[in-house]
């Protein structure tokens, strides 16, 4: 009797969640091919810092067999949290124990490195921008990329973020603006050339809220803060405010006005920055984002279940990863594999966005957000 072969598996999206579930299943010695749009690992800034919780994050590190490593990269000085009221007032401060662990940070560049760096060679298929999924919903699947590549598999993993192409197989769902928007803000070199913002954010982060406007600052490795200036306007507020991206005096003298009667050294986070800002407005699924099942496509991490970035996205795309992978190695076949990994990741998903639900505009609330504490 011939063997059954091994499925096909296709997972778009080199982000955390997509090399996590790789290097899992590549541990059991099942191979995936990961597909990613980027012409390469170094062609775009990969976000700031994150923090891995013990409770998920780690979790999956820790399958993949990279969990020390993580933590001799991380930053467990990170897990400093300051929350000030807008004339400075210092609320809260948590200073955390020399051996704590529960969620250190890192930055997001070093984590995709630290798993890129573990993936068997040629793992990872850059400059493949995915444009449909297709095929009957038994499989095989058709998997057509921007480049003219066709390629064909037996399970398709959804690890491609936000505006998931992958999705559009499973579910008609579109990301909703939830009427909150970051505008990110750099400084570098901060110990010599920002020493106040250095001194106010410290080694981790610091935050403050008017109940109308924010702002969160972060420390990053390589001397570098990055803060996000959060505010309640429209998705189109710059150029509805005849500005453009790259007006950077513009934007900051709006930013100014309505940080106007903030202490001048919090407003320091608003005009010193180094460089352009960056627009990001938050986007979310609709609560609960469900599917009906099907046996040749999944989704993991922001595919799934975008929210707010309030500490979880990561970290729930790593855990979803590992269940994942561990489902693919546990059951006979792909499809049973699939219906287990999803009946525990889809209620997991919606109980989490629903004790998130308005933590968006939490964000601005002059009371500690529950987020900062835990």
């Amino acid at each position: 009797m011939n063997p059954t072969p091994a499925p096909r598996i296709a997972i778009v999206g080199a982000g955390p969640g997509g090399l996590t579930c790789a290097r899992i299943l590549q541990r059991h010695g099942i191979a995936a091919t990961v597909y990613d749009r980027d012409p390469g690992p170094d062609a775009r800034d990969q976000g700031g810092t994150l923090d891995l919780h013990a409770d998920n994050g780690q979790i999956a590190l820790r399958e993949a067999g990279l969990l020390e490593e993580f933590f001799r990269l991380s930053r467990p000085e990170g897990q400093e949290m300051r929350q000030l009221d807008p004339v400075g007032t210092v609320l809260f401060h948590h200073l955390p124990e020399p051996d704590e662990r529960f969620k250190p940070e890192i930055d997001r560049g070093l984590l995709r490195s630290l798993l890129l760096d573990s993936l068997a060679p040629g793992t990872v298929r850059w400059d493949h921008a995915l444009d449909a999924v297709d095929g009957p919903a038994e499989g095989p699947r058709r998997l057509r990329f921007t480049n003219g590549t066709r390629v064909e598999c037996d399970l398709v993993i959804g690890a491609d973020g936000a505006w998931s192409r992958v999705r559009r197989a499973l579910s008609p769902a579109t990301p909703q603006y939830t009427g909150i928007s970051f505008l990110e803000a750099w400084f570098h070199d901060v110990t010599t050339r920002h020493p106040e913002i250095a001194e106010l954010v410290g080694q981790g982060s610091a935050a403050g809220a008017d109940g109308e406007r924010g702002l969160f600052a972060q420390r990053n490795g390589g001397d570098h803060i990055r803060v996000y200036v959060i505010q309640r306007v429209p998705v189109d507020w710059i150029p509805a405010e005849g500005l453009t991206p790259q007006d950077t005096d513009g934007i900051r003298a709006r930013l100014l006005e309505r940080y106007r009667d903030w202490s001048p050294r919090l407003r320091r986070l608003i005009s010193d920055n180094d460089g352009p800002y960056v627009d990001r407005p938050i986007f979310a699924l609709p609560v609960p984002h469900t599917w009906e099942p099907n046996p040749t496509v999944t989704l993991l991490g922001d595919a799934a279940h975008l929210m707010p970035p309030l500490g979880v996205g990561v970290n729930l795309a790593m855990l979803d990863a590992c269940e994942l992978a561990l489902a693919l190695t546990r059951h006979d076949t792909v499809a049973e594999a699939v219906r287990a990994y999803e009946s525990t990741m889809l209620p997991r998903s919606t109980e989490t966005a629903r004790m998130l639900d308005g933590a968006a505009e939490g964000l601005l609330s002059t009371e500690l957000p529950d987020f900062a504490t835990t």
